[in-house]
């Protein structure tokens, strides 16, 4: 519940904050990918689609994820730019939702990151037409190599390769609790700015 007094933008940093508290949490523990989180959209079909990615950047302006844009989430973005973006820390009994309209970031923003990547990791930006249908393994291997070679030294960013901001417009943080009587609580943008409530689990 918001407290009496609290602005929308209070409310909302309180949000940031808190996903960042249990974010830390998750890296204290033994999970190989704490910042792992499974990305829902849904394209024109009306057919919903989840995958794994892993979060880059949280900050005021939202949730920062990369991919290839020609990949099926992608395409879904480009017909629906909604998403749902959730992450599960089950060592901590914790859960976290992050849902919004989504934005690409800029091309500046981009490099950055692609700059940071292990070399064959930028190969594979290259090499994989992500979510095409694949006739061999080798095809794939085929194109690897020739990237090696095409790119020897500095391999630069693909123009179909970027990340995606989710913009928060809820944030919702679960806790287990005993017989199922989870603690569910949701901050929500609305008309009227950020507010803060409970939800019965």
């Amino acid at each position: 519940m918001t407290e009496p007094g609290m602005d929308s933008d209070a409310v909302y940093q309180e949000a940031l904050g808190r996903v960042e508290q249990v974010f830390e949490r998750a890296r204290a523990t033994d999970l190989p990918e704490p910042t792992a989180g499974i990305l829902a959209t849904v394209g024109t079909s009306g057919w919903p689609s989840a995958r794994t990615v892993l979060l880059k950047q949280l900050d005021d302006a939202g949730a920062v994820f990369y991919t290839n844009r020609n990949s099926r989430k992608g395409q879904d973005l480009a017909e629906n730019p909604r998403a749902s973006l959730c992450f599960h820390f089950q060592p901590l009994y914790e859960q976290v939702e992050i849902r919004g309209v989504v934005a690409g970031i800029s091309d500046r923003e981009a490099d950055r990151y692609w700059e940071t990547r292990p070399r064959m990791s930028q190969i594979g930006g290259w090499a994989s037409h992500q979510s095409e249908p694949l006739a061999t393994r080798k095809e794939l291997e085929a194109r690897v190599a020739e990237l090696e070679e095409r790119f020897p030294e500095r391999v630069p960013r693909p123009p179909h390769w970027s990340g995606y901001r989710i913009i928060p417009s809820s944030i919702e943080l679960w806790s287990a609790g005993d017989g199922r009587l989870h603690e569910r609580e949701r901050y929500e943008l609305r008309s009227e700015g950020w507010c803060h409530f409970l939800l019965n689990p």
